[in-house]
């Protein structure tokens, strides 16, 4: 036998593996979810799902363990527009924030007054500026608690049409923002990010005194992994709280001290803080 030929039968048996394995999804449920993914793997290795569609699929089963909090636009780092404003307070924080969606709020973001559609600003503007009422474009805002599951809220998202939620704690107050990017961005986001690990911890030792922080870690979670007392009374995650302190929403490179310690921010885009990296040395 030719070791070409060889090589064929071997591929040959290794896809007849995955295929009865893949038969018993449909004959006998797999036992757990990790049974499931170490066939999807496997799929993945014998060249039967690419990387993408691997990811997409582990993102897929991720969501239905997710609550909002974990997704959620921390409230420090929401883009509002205070409902007195008018024609030229609204039209440069839709330019600079690229977002068509925004909560608008009384004289604090707890006042939520109804969402504002940058389509609806345009309308409004090509009629007649001057005739200019936020008040009577607002839409109604989605409502809902911090606890919600993810993917209950991506299938209402699909069936109400709707692409923005506000999220409330449980004293009433208003904790964030879920859109339905963000969702999405769970189940086909950044591939292979260079900040990612296959395991997504929260918190990642890079150094033996710097470690990067993914920047939805609770505040507590924080605390007890370093022995520290940040104050988790106002925001619950690393990403508000440091977002807080700069008092706006700090670029990718920029570092912010908060308490004794010096956040630098690794990775943010134009709606939150994704990553930071904190030196304890």
């Amino acid at each position: 036998m030719t070791e070409d030929q060889s090589r064929k039968d071997s591929d040959t048996e290794n896809q007849k593996s995955w295929l009865s394995k893949l038969a018993n999804i449909f004959t006998d449920e797999p036992q757990n979810r990790e049974d499931l993914l170490e066939i999807l793997k496997e799929a993945h290795d014998n060249g039967l799902l690419d990387i993408d569609a691997l990811n997409m699929m582990k993102g897929a089963l991720k969501v239905s363990d997710l609550q909002v909090r974990q997704v959620m636009i921390p409230r420090a780092q929401m883009v509002v527009i205070p409902l007195t404003s008018n024609i030229e307070d609204v039209l440069p924080i839709i330019v600079e924030s690229g977002h068509s969606r925004f909560p608008v709020v009384g004289e604090d973001k707890d006042e939520l007054e109804g969402i504002l559609l940058a389509k609806d600003v345009l309308k409004s503007f090509v009629k007649d500026e001057k005739d200019f009422n936020l008040k009577e474009i607002l839409r109604p805002a989605v409502v809902i608690p911090e606890s919600k599951q993810v993917n209950i809220l991506l299938n209402e998202f699909r069936t109400t049409r709707n692409h923005m939620a506000i999220i409330i704690d449980e004293y009433g107050g208003v904790a964030g923002l879920v859109t339905i990017e963000d969702i999405l961005e769970v189940i086909v986001g950044e591939i292979d990010d260079e900040y990612d690990d296959h395991e997504d911890p929260y918190i990642m030792k890079v150094d033996e005194s710097i470690y990067r922080i993914n920047a939805l870690t609770t505040i507590v979670e924080f605390n007890e992994a370093f022995d520290l007392a940040f104050d988790d009374s106002e925001f619950d995650t690393i990403g508000g709280l440091v977002a807080s302190e700069a008092g706006r929403l700090p670029e990718t490179g920029e570092e912010i001290l908060v308490g004794s310690l010096v956040f630098k921010i690794i990775k943010s885009d134009k709606r939150r803080i994704e990553f930071v990296e904190v030196d304890f040395s």
